[in-house]
């Protein structure tokens, strides 16, 4: 006759099946529609809510492997324990996606965004690995490492190289204080030391790897939105008189056109309006860049420091323009200090003498 324990396991093992996909669905919208700024607390109690949901199960698991929460209820319980630890990194992995994904650029941060896709849509097979400690540990590592990198600098008003290394440090201290509470829970912490030291090491060594190739996103900034202009006018009121061309029927997803009919002597501008958090002020740049097609390289042209003061919904606007822009390929990047890229404009300029339709907007 089967133990209470083994027909709760048989029954999640058989409609796992259909429930994991659900909750991916479900779990994917209820972060898009719930996490809206990454500076509104709220959306952070979320998170908070997420990894706590992920440690309790962990805790469970192990307490009840160790053989502390052995009588009746905790029989039928436990089992669920894998389910929950799945949910709640689950949700961690789809708002990592939501709020990674804004703040990069694919060009440039493809790698780190792929490899949380393939944890989140890898999530929902790993429900026997969360059975096992060090495998729980380390994905515990990453979602702690992967929060506090822009948790830390909304606390503390900063971004850049030295908030990136304290958010490790700090999300090392967090792992540190859980495994501290392992060790009074379940004596199978020590014979996990070994695996769990390496494992964990190299997770903090892909984390600085991908953040020194500028392949992290420049989290908690995002681009709101970006274009090149024929003119942009500061008004009275604070608002921006853009004159552009509109982009082709196929292209609406953009704001400009990505061909720029040039007159000799006209400039060209940039606009851009980039997302910080609140009380964050730093300066970002635009970058441009003009492709040398005998080198068949990209070209430094200028660099255009723009203030940024955090806390608008749409965004902080800005603009930089040249006046020495010829006929080609040119690229403007978005970027922050330490040169990660917040956003990316390619067009390509063309010389004519006709005069060319233009629009008129208000930013």
């Amino acid at each position: 006759m089967q133990s209470r324990e083994d027909l709760i396991e048989m029954l999640i093992h058989k409609y796992e099946r259909y429930i994991a996909p659900f909750m991916f669905v479900v779990g994917f919208i209820f972060d898009t529609l719930t996490l809206k700024r990454i500076d509104v607390w709220f959306d952070h109690f979320i998170l908070i809510g997420y990894l706590l949901l992920a440690g309790i199960g962990i805790s469970i698991v192990n307490a009840y492997e160790a053989g502390h929460l052995r009588f009746r209820p905790w029989d039928w319980v436990v089992p669920f324990m894998p389910v929950v630890v799945q949910f709640g990194f689950g949700g961690l992995f789809s708002a990592f996606v939501i709020f990674y994904t804004k703040s990069g650029v694919i060009a440039t941060s493809w790698i780190f965004l792929l490899m949380l896709c393939v944890l989140l849509i890898g999530n929902e097979h790993f429900r026997k690995h969360y059975q096992h400690l060090t495998f729980q540990l380390s994905i515990f590592f990453v979602v702690l490492f992967s929060y506090t990198i822009f948790a830390l600098p909304l606390i503390t008003k900063q971004i850049g190289t030295k908030m990136f290394l304290l958010s490790g440090i700090a999300s090392l201290g967090l792992l540190g204080l859980f495994l501290l509470l392992l060790s009074r829970i379940t004596p199978l912490i020590k014979e996990s030391y070994r695996s769990l030291g390496m494992s964990v090491g190299i997770i903090y060594f892909v984390f600085h790897l991908c953040y020194f190739t500028n392949i992290i996103p420049p989290i908690p900034l995002s681009l709101k939105e970006s274009g090149v202009y024929h003119a942009v006018i500061r008004q009275d009121n604070g608002a921006y008189r853009v004159m552009f061309e509109s982009p082709l029927w196929y292209a609406s997803f953009r704001k400009t056109n990505s061909t720029y009919h040039w007159h000799e002597g006209e400039s060209i501008y940039f606009f851009s309006s980039i997302f910080a958090p609140t009380q964050l002020n730093i300066n970002i740049f635009h970058h441009w860049f003009y492709y040398d097609t005998i080198k068949n390289k990209w070209i430094s042209k200028a660099e255009v420091s723009i203030p940024i003061i955090g806390g608008r919904d749409g965004g902080y606007r800005g603009y930089s323009f040249i006046t020495s822009g010829k006929p080609g390929k040119w690229r403007v990047d978005v970027v922050t200090a330490e040169n990660q890229v917040v956003g990316r404009e390619t067009f390509t300029v063309v010389e004519t003498d006709k005069r060319v339709e233009l629009e008129t907007g208000i930013e």
